[in-house]
């Protein structure tokens, strides 16, 4: 694949560097239009290439939005992973909650992208089940060795999850503190519930 450059000098993109290229492009058209605003005629007009290009590596508009997805959802996953592998509980979701909001302010277009569905995908939703399953199976272990029931540990950290990523995307549209503060909030409201806990739950009296 051949590119013409500003100074009027040629180079060839290797099959890897182009599909890399229409990853960058296609996400950046996803996030401004949904799948059903954007065709395969922008992308490759912005691309600077033609049509036939964009069905040779991905099949048409489906494929290189599902690769989209599933890079931005491998992103997140490795980073909260990462994150949650803490000493503490406290750093463990702080930690995850940062690494969230890190991500909606660092990958504004990839975040988008996960939140409009596409009749084909579901991203966001798909994320959101996969960290839960990992936060479940943290607080799991917690849950057991402090004498807990586990089998609440899957509601927690639903709850959790549900909560981190309502917060960052209302931070988006109001990004009043940084990232780190927000997460720094999230971790203080969650860790005094979590921390305060009791072993049986009851209903609250007035």
């Amino acid at each position: 694949m051949i590119v013409n450059m500003a100074d009027g000098t040629r180079t060839r993109l290797t099959g890897v560097e182009r599909r890399t290229q229409l990853v960058q492009v296609g996400r950046a058209v996803f996030a401004e239009k949904g799948y059903e605003g954007t065709s395969v005629e922008e992308i490759a007009e912005r691309a600077k290439i033609s049509k036939p290009i964009v069905y040779e590596h991905f099949g048409g508009k489906e494929g290189l939005y599902a690769v989209i997805v599933d890079r931005e959802m491998e992103y997140v996953i490795e980073q909260i992973s990462t994150a949650i592998d803490a000493e503490s509980p406290r750093e463990m979701i702080e930690g995850a909650a940062l690494a969230f909001m890190r991500y909606v302010e660092e990958r504004p277009d990839g975040f988008a992208v996960l939140r409009k569905d596409s009749p084909t995908t579901s991203g966001l939703a798909n994320l959101l089940a996969e960290v839960a399953e990992r936060v479940g199976n943290v607080l799991r272990a917690e849950f057991k060795r402090a004498g807990y029931d586990p089998r609440a540990a899957p509601l927690y950290a639903q709850a959790l999850i549900g909560m981190v990523t309502f917060v960052g995307q209302w931070w988006e549209e109001h990004p009043a503190m940084s990232a780190e503060e927000a997460a720094s909030h999230i971790a203080a409201l969650s860790w005094m519930g979590l921390r305060h806990l009791p072993r049986t739950p009851a209903k609250i009296e007035p």
